[in-house]
């Protein structure tokens, strides 16, 4: 990529870069006219000769050094076009060259802000309708110019600028068709293909081809050029990449799926588990595979739940039914749960594993899969019911069907939903797979297996009979169950006969029959002994004696399991070995069984062996001798499971097993004990070898963070915790686990960090009730997104008395050499919730407290874990703002009626009503169970801002901008007072507990307390200074708190009205800051209508500037250092002198607010911006207005600046909540000192706070920002 540069006498050269060296850079974006600069020409020194070219690529390189920007790029002479090959290079990257830019410069040669006459001669017109008729946008080209770059600026002809990509959207969009959301850096692949055609049908280029060649970008595709193939076949040709590159990132899309990589019946993991044997089980799969064909279009029976006890070979059935369907493409998906952890044993994945494959095998479906996904990219945290019908149903009701009267069938296999760790995800799970029936263009058929728990019985009954069909395994009759068990054993031993030439009578029907009886039912029982016997090899036989040694044993299936499972144990102690020796390797064959069958998350042999701190020789020979009852891959790198999950009841059962019993607590003890020797041993400060303190934790690979944090430390990391709380210990100053946090809390947060897992790291601290949840709650968004920002932010802003302040202070990097000065002690906020784009308006618990509710401006409601702070759901569907929120006892209830925006909703203390206040100046009361609506209580004249009910449920207060408080009987609706009194709109009611006494908060900046009967004013407690937002009472009604704009919070007398406390802490806002030249001094300006000066080394004040009277917006220093001038909501400028603090001239003649003002370069003027849209010049030392620059239409004047001779931005600047310089991020910014406005120099940096607060930074000179 070539790239223009400009030396001080205007002459250009070109230079070389390559795809990663390239520096920031301008780009140009224009119409080509007759006199283009062309790649010749600036070779062979002709280009001044094209003046109309030259023109523009001047004002390109003038606007880029405004900007800060060396290099710049513009098409018509960075491209040696005499080269087919460069050329052909060039189009296919122009559109990324465009999207890399840092800045794009629309050129309109057609626009001009001068003004002139309409075509009637009535009016003057601006330069907005010349805008909107300009021949940029009908260029097929200028398409993907707009849409790629970031930042895209239009100016007119004369170098003016007229505003940006988002400053003129609404323009644009109306000008194009393209929509708002694709100007805004969106992802273009969120739109469909057709609608991508549509931008470009009107556009126009010189050469038909390049109509179709300039899309290449908005389609993500590369072609070769033809020039000479016309325009049709280079669409045909563009069609074809297209589709296959659409296809591709459908592919791609469901990548993105989270996907349980072990949950379908033929996972890898899974391929040596049986199948059922011809000529067993004939009758129940007949059965199965009738309802699963639904040959009976009569039959309504969407779920097939087959239930039987542990080992009576549900699994086994399951994997046959999905073999068969498989091959006859009748397989929707599969879903195996396991309780031996990983993703198998919880509902996570389950939703997006069975979209995945759904999407995989029903080709028709994969498509409207994808447009769920590119609709809600964040559909994998949506709530199971919001998965269920986004990926699955509503995506089933799209495909069509070829014979309507015979829609297609497709069967899921749900395998041991009794294995998913949590009950309430499997009552909802039996809840939504019922809604299968309502599909009616394909048949959804869902075959489901399970223990017969209590959870599933009760789920399964809430499902009408006429939908579901059970069979109870056990139930079937012995002698069928026997009769299949022989033939299970005849086969399998069969095998281990022939392998050891045993004979082909062996074993002889009698030996059959006997371990038929042995097996009790039990097909697992029958499996572990084929396997104990196989893995005796040349003493196959003796095993099988060994077995039958106890063949006049007559107990129950579960003690005939119990005895073949201690025979397989007691065989795998080698008889060679001495007492002493047996009783050693007796004890580590305990741990390890015992660690196994406690594992939260299976792990693969080397690593267990590294968690349980034994040799990988030993556990490898220990595991060889019990393959009769666990899984041993071959593949080192797959995990240990048991053959089957009655092992561990077994295992853990002190009755069932005697000498073998693993003592649980115990267990999860050394498990415990070993993780934290290994987190010791392995953890560190940057332990994935990073060094750039703002790397996010999304651009470490899955191999690279493998590589530094391997299977066996991932697991330690998440699940010491659980381990240790599972023994029963707790930390204990001076225990391991006190030692580990002291010395390497920052580290294992850092690791979680990387592995994505922080909200499991808060869920342990707070289990361990360990002092530092208030750290790790704060930093958690920090921790999530760039984890090394622990040593950085985390500990910079943690309050200086704060234990993990003073226990690892020193890890703070140096290049931080001056911090801002914080906070002594943790403050009340626990947690800061982000996600909301708009203001937030209301939130509320949950019943439980589990769960927080919040409504938004930006349309939304969000669910929140209360405990960590993660988000669990984004609900959408308003189409304006959510004003206010709360939670039913159920969560279910959805209720609509009004004709206007719902201000405030409450429930009735016993649940069973809603009432509900709204801007169509109504309360409505309805019933929960049937949704009615109860009573609509009308007499407000304004807006029902606040409602509540009376303790009682049988009053209801609201308050209105009408400015008067109503109480209403919640039973017949009837109005039964007005309460009159406040001089401005009521905003916030509350009755007291006893329902005798109502208060209400008004923007008159009064709190009232009522006589509920009488309708007397009680109390009119005044004190705030602002709009009373909030009231409530006490539990005991005897005091009142408000909440006030005035930044307060007051606690009051309800007896007396007396104010007992003002709660302060909030004070104006810091709008404008500014440092001196020589980086010394720093300027504020703020809400408190002054100006302040402070010593940036000693954070003193040396000055406070007062004259304005009202706030100050803007302020910035002369170049000299000796002078301030501030702009202010009074519409004043202002000029000070720095050493004395007197005010030299004020600057009058702006009629709205002054948003924006500096000084230029010699000192000698000032410029100004203003609400009034218009920019004014100023002589500094006379006060004299110099001009007045008119052309802004209507919009605010709110950024002006003179530019510095020479000089580049400042390094440091702040973008996005971080500290950032030089493009590369440094320093997260927590809510409480994210800024409100900012100033930097050299290597210092001062944030003006909403707060009030100055925070002044200094970071090193010459040293690496690294950790």
């Amino acid at each position: 990529m070539r790239l223009l540069q400009s030396d001080d006498d205007g002459n250009f050269s070109l230079t070389e870069f390559f795809e990663s060296v390239i520096p920031n850079y301008a780009i140009l974006s224009h119409r080509w006219g007759t006199d283009e600069v062309t790649f010749k020409n600036l070779t062979d020194g002709t280009s001044k000769s094209k003046a109309g070219g030259y023109g523009k690529i001047q004002f390109c390189g003038e606007q880029a050094r405004r900007d800060g920007l060396k290099y710049f790029w513009v098409d018509t002479c960075c491209i040696d076009k005499s080269s087919s090959a460069e050329l052909s290079e060039a189009i296919n990257s122009m559109f990324r060259w465009y999207q890399k830019a840092t800045r794009c410069y629309v050129y309109l040669s057609d626009v001009s802000i001068r003004k002139r006459k309409a075509s009637d001669g009535s009016a003057e017109c601006t330069w907005e309708s010349a805008f909107r008729a300009s021949k940029w946008f009908t260029r097929g080209w200028t398409l993907q110019e707009l849409l790629a770059p970031r930042s895209v600026e239009f100016f007119s002809r004369e170098g003016k600028s007229l505003g940006n990509k988002r400053t003129l959207e609404q323009q644009i969009h109306e000008i194009t068709g393209v929509p708002a959301t694709a100007l805004r850096e969106n992802s273009l692949s969120q739109f469909d293909v057709d609608e991508r055609f549509s931008w470009a049908k009107s556009r126009q280029t010189t050469r038909g081809e390049d109509k179709a060649y300039s899309l290449f970008g908005i389609f993500d595709v590369q072609m070769p050029l033809l020039y000479g193939e016309g325009e049709v076949k280079a669409f045909q040709r563009l069609r074809e990449a297209v589709d296959k590159s659409f296809k591709g990132s459908e592919k791609d899309l469901l990548r993105h799926l989270p996907f349980a990589d072990e949950a379908p019946f033929n996972a890898y993991d899974r391929q040596d588990e049986p199948a059922c044997l011809p000529n067993t089980r004939v009758d129940l799969l007949q059965e199965i595979y009738g309802w699963a064909d639904g040959k009976d279009r009569h039959d309504e029976r969407c779920i097939f739940w087959l239930s039987g006890l542990a080992g009576t070979g549900k699994s086994t059935i399951s994997r046959t039914v999905a073999r068969r369907c498989s091959e006859q493409k009748r397989l929707g998906a599969s879903f195996f749960f396991s309780n031996g952890g990983g993703d198998v044993s919880h509902a996570g994945k389950f939703f997006t594993s069975l979209a995945v494959q759904l999407a995989d095998a029903v080709p028709s479906l994969q498509s409207y899969i994808c447009d769920a996904v590119r609709e809600r990219s964040d559909i994998a945290n949506l709530s199971l019911l919001d998965q269920w019908r986004e990926l699955v149903i509503r995506p089933l009701k799209l495909v069509k069907s070829d014979k309507p009267s015979s829609p297609s069938s497709y069967l899921l296999i749900i395998d041991a939903l009794d294995e998913c760790h949590n009950e309430g995800h499997v009552r909802t799970i039996l809840q939504l797979l019922a809604e299968a029936r309502s599909l009616t263009t394909v048949r959804l058929r869902v075959f489901l297996t399970s223990r017969p728990e209590v959870p599933i019985r009760y789920g399964i009954r809430a499902i009408p009979q006429a939908e579901h069909q059970d069979f109870v395994l056990h139930d079937i009759q012995p002698a069928i169950i026997n009769h299949d068990i022989s033939l299970f054993l005849e086969h399998h031993l069969g095998i281990i006969g022939q392998e050891w030439t045993l004979g082909s009578e062996w074993p002889d029907d009698k030996v059959l029959r006997q371990l038929v009886i042995h097996a009790s039912g039990l097909f697992i029982w029958a499996a572990t002994a084929c396997r104990f016997i196989k893995d005796g090899e040349e003493f196959a036989e003796d095993r099988l004696d060994e077995i039958l040694k106890g063949s006049g044993f007559k107990g129950t299936p579960e003690q005939h399991l119990n005895q073949i499972y201690i025979t397989v144990l007691q065989n795998s102690i080698p008889t060679t070995f001495r007492p002493p020796e047996k009783v050693r390797l007796c004890t580590m064959q305990r741990r390890i069984l015992g660690s196994i069958v406690i594992l939260f998350s299976p792990l693969p042999a080397a690593s267990l062996a590294k968690v349980i701190s034994i040799s990988g020789r030993r556990v490898t020979q220990t595991l060889e001798r019990l393959q009769a009852i666990l899984d041993v891959p071959k593949d080192v790198t797959r995990s240990l499971r048991l053959h089957h999950p009655s092992f561990r009841d077994f295992l853990l059962h002190k009755d069932r097993c005697g000498d073998f019993w693993v003592d649980e607590k115990e267990a999860h003890q050394l498990v415990a004990t070993s993780c934290i020797q290994l987190m010791s041993e392995t953890l560190k400060k940057d332990i994935c070898d990073m060094h750039a303190p703002g790397t996010q934790a999304s651009q470490v690979d899955c191999s690279h963070l493998q590589e530094y944090l391997p299977p066996e430390v991932q697991y330690a990391c998440l699940y010491w915790v659980q381990h240790l709380q599972r023994s029963g210990s707790r930390v204990y100053d001076g225990e391991e686990a006190y030692r580990f946090l002291q010395a390497h809390l920052l580290h294992w947060l850092e690791a979680l960090g990387w592995m994505g897992k922080i909200s499991e790291g808060i869920q342990a601290i707070l289990a361990l009730e360990a002092p530092v949840s208030r750290f790790v709650l704060y930093n958690r968004s920090a921790i999530e997104q760039a984890p090394l920002q622990l040593y950085c932010a985390a500990l910079v802003f943690a309050p200086v008395n704060s234990i993990v302040r003073r226990e690892f202070e020193g890890c703070i990097p140096d290049w931080i050499a001056l911090k801002p000065k914080v906070q002594r002690h943790w403050n009340a906020a626990l947690q800061t919730l982000e996600d909301h784009t708009g203001v937030v308006y209301s939130v509320a618990f949950s019943p439980d407290g589990r769960q927080v509710v919040s409504g938004s401006w930006d349309k939304t409601v969000r669910l929140w874990d209360a405990v960590t702070g993660a988000a669990l759901q984004t609900l959408e569907g308003h189409t304006s703002s959510v004003s206010s929120v709360v939670f039913s006892p159920d969560g279910r209830q959805t209720l609509e009626g009004h004709t206007s925006s719902v201000s405030s909703v409450v429930f009735s203390p016993d649940g069973r009503q809603v009432v509900s206040g709204s801007w169509d100046k109504k309360v409505r009361l309805w019933d929960v169970a049937t949704r009615a609506a109860l009573q609509t209580l009308e007499g407000h004249t304004g807006v029902v801002y606040s409602i509540a009910f009376s303790s009682n449920g049988r009053q209801v207060v609201s308050g209105s901008w009408d400015k008067t408080v109503r109480l209403w009987d919640a039973v017949t609706g009837t109005a039964l007072q007005t309460l009159e009194g406040h001089t401005d709109w009521v905003s916030s009611v509350a009755f007291s507990p006893d329902g005798r006494q109502v208060v209400s908060g008004s923007e008159d900046q009064t709190v009232r307390l009522w006589d509920a009967a009488t309708r007397a004013t009680l109390q009119t407690l005044e004190g705030h200074t602002h709009s009373v937002y909030s009231v409530a009472f006490s539990p005991n009604g005897r005091q009142v708190v408000s909440g006030s704009e005035d930044q307060t919070v007051r606690l009051w007398d309800a007896a007396t009205g007396a104010a007992l406390q003002t709660l302060e802490g909030h004070t104006r806002a810091v709008l404008s800051v500014a440092f001196s030249p020589d980086g010394k001094l720093v300027v504020s300006g703020s809400e408190d209508q002054t100006v302040r000066l402070w010593d940036a080394a000693t954070r003193a004040t040396l000055q406070t500037l007062e004259g304005h009277t009202h706030s100050v917006l803007s302020v910035a220093f002369s170049a000299n250092g000796k002078l301030v001038v501030s702009g202010s909501y009074d519409k004043t400028v202002r000029l000070w002198d720095v050493a004395t603090g007197v005010a030299l001239q004020t600057l009058e003649g702006h009629t709205r607010s002054v948003l924006s003002v500096a000084f230029s370069p010699d000192a000698r003027q000032v410029v100004s911006g203003s609400e009034d849209s218009t920019v004014r010049l100023w002589d500094a030392a006379t006060g004299a207005a110099l001009q007045m620059l008119e052309g802004h239409n209507t919009d605010d004047v709110s950024s002006v600046a003179f530019p510095p001779k020479g000089k580049l931005p400042p390094i440091l600047q702040v973008s996005d909540h971080w500290v950032v310089e030089s493009d590369t991020t440094i320093l997260w910014l927590p809510p409480d000192y994210r800024q409100h406005n900012s100033a930097s120099w050299n290597r210092n940096l001062v944030l003006g706070h909403s707060s009030g607060r100055i925070s002044i930074f200094r970071f090193k000179e010459g040293a690496k920002l690294i950790i």
